[in-house]
């Protein structure tokens, strides 16, 4: 007889009665492995009590699904921990219910009638913070995430009008700067579209606080090839079975109130309240997602496949630790104890054995995501720096291609075996005008690469001080003999760290 699925018969406990606090925009193993597990610690902790209402941005068979399960599933954190594999399972409560707005609308409505509901999430991916020209007033429901959040607060206003009772808070999750201030301009763009009265948009001003955020956690989702062996493990079956890593981290643009409001830290969870989120931003950006692109675009053409395995090789384990620690850390404003703390989780991270992070998928637009990541840090040393330069050649050696097919370059890596090299069209077709070129020598093509200011958010890399000279030496030596010899004598000329 197979395993039960996940209900409160299988669980044990009463069913979740929690007030409704929390609408949450979205459905996915995101939101449901960071902000349901967040709150579902929160009132463990005893300094919270509140549930979570669940609302698909789409139409979709997700709230049936929860509804099945009412509202339970099953997350297991598992990777490192000061050094050590560690897992944990736990059945997530805090989901009370869900709902489809587009078969009942009006129960979504008749949420913003209750008054104890105080904060909205959202995790409707980055193109889901955007108006739409088809969105309505009288849609059942309106065809955007914007559109249905305009329309809620309209409720919200004509059910409490402008008293405190009426007052939200909206933190969105999506993956884009200044989520909340893109929120807020969309939802005004709705309303004055709609043409909704004046006392709206000065009740909109005064009692909505729209934050911005960032989030920050790696959610694996449904683990389909450990599903079976997990049901036995596990007694039951959870067809909403989500995974993740132990890091954690929310940082929270807002006033000071917010953390006695969701005393997040009494539940031992990493959320930071700030009045500036910028810092926190620059830190994630320059150091995770910059070291990724540091090791990706030398390290898949060398051979190898994923951040883990990368990191199992010492050569680039040294190489990203020492280019973290003296070219990147340095160029940061926060506290150098918590930048340090910092890079330690994001090697840890990358080490996690849970974790299959592709490198070809790093490499996505590498261009844009250099200038984003680890320019800014390059351009704050006086002098090239070795590790980021190298970081700089490897990735033009990267982009090495001539034949451009199905939208991408060919790349070519040390065995022969070709990749796609992905950008945007119009890098694409100067980075194959370039290596087409009848001079492809380190040192022009060097020049003619970082001159191209196109390719550098409109910035002449080429009049950096120092930087063509280093860059194409690092690229002629890279040609020459390869990756991994370039990366082992590297810094030999260097100070040690």
């Amino acid at each position: 007889m197979p395993p039960p699925r996940l209900t409160l018969a299988v669980a044990g406990g009463p069913p979740n009665q929690r007030p409704e606090r929390f609408l949450q925009f979205g459905e996915g193993v995101f939101l449901r492995g960071f902000v349901d597990w967040m709150v579902h610690r929160l009132n463990a902790s005893g300094h919270f009590d509140g549930s979570v209402l669940v609302v698909p941005p789409r139409p979709s068979d997700k709230a049936a699904r929860l509804n099945a399960q009412d509202g339970l599933f099953t997350f297991i954190q598992r990777g490192l921990v000061n050094h050590e594999i560690v897992e944990e399972i736990e059945i997530v409560r805090s989901i009370r219910r869900a709902l489809d707005p587009a078969k009942d609308y009006a129960a979504l409505l008749a949420c913003a009638r209750q008054p104890e509901l105080r904060y909205i999430v959202s995790n409707t991916t980055e193109a889901g913070i955007a108006c739409h020209p088809d969105d309505r007033f009288d849609a059942e429901p309106p065809v955007s995430f914007p559109g249905k959040l305009t329309r809620f607060l309209v409720e919200r206003h004509r059910a409490f009008g402008d008293t405190p009772a009426s007052e939200m808070i909206i933190l969105p999750c999506e993956l884009i700067e200044s989520n909340g201030h893109a929120l807020r301009a969309c939802v005004r763009e709705t309303a004055a579209r709609w043409q909704l009265p004046p006392d709206f948009l000065a009740w909109l001003d005064a009692r909505i606080l729209f934050c911005n955020t960032l989030v920050d956690r790696i959610v694996t989702g449904f683990p389909a090839d450990e599903a079976d062996a997990l049901a036995e493990r596990l007694g039951y079956t959870d067809a909403l079975l989500n995974t993740g890593e132990p890091f954690h981290a929310w940082i929270i643009e807002g006033p000071a109130h917010l953390a006695d409001e969701l005393p997040f830290a009494h539940a031992g969870l990493n959320v930071t309240f700030t009045p500036d989120v910028r810092p926190y931003r620059e830190r994630k950006v320059r150091i995770l997602n910059g070291a990724h692109t540091l090791i990706a675009l030398a390290a898949f053409p060398a051979g190898h496949v994923t951040v883990k395995q990368t990191l199992d090789d010492p050569r680039f384990a040294a190489f990203l630790r020492r280019t973290l620690h003296d070219e990147i850390l340095p160029t940061l404003d926060l506290p150098r104890a918590d930048l340090e703390a910092f890079a330690a989780a994001t090697l840890e991270r990358f080490a996690n054995p849970f974790v299959h992070h592709a490198l070809l998928s790093i490499s996505l637009n590498s261009t844009s995501k250099f200038t984003a990541r680890l320019l800014p840090s390059l351009e704050r040393h006086a002098a090239p720096p070795p590790g980021l330069t190298f970081a700089l050649a490897a990735l033009l050696a990267f982009t090495r291609g001539t034949e451009l097919r199905d939208g991408a370059l060919l790349g070519h890596r040390a065995d022969g075996s070709t990749y796609p090299i992905r950008d945007t069209p119009e890098a694409l077709a100067f980075l194959q005008s370039l290596w087409s070129a009848a001079d492809t020598s380190p040192e022009t093509l060097t020049r003619a690469a970082l001159a191209h200011a196109p390719l550098w958010g409109g910035r002449d890399l080429s009049l950096l001080p120092g930087l063509v000279p280093a860059v194409s030496a690092r690229l002629a030596a890279i040609q020459l003999r390869g990756i991994i010899p370039s990366l082992e004598t590297l810094f030999s000329n260097s100070p040690s760290h």
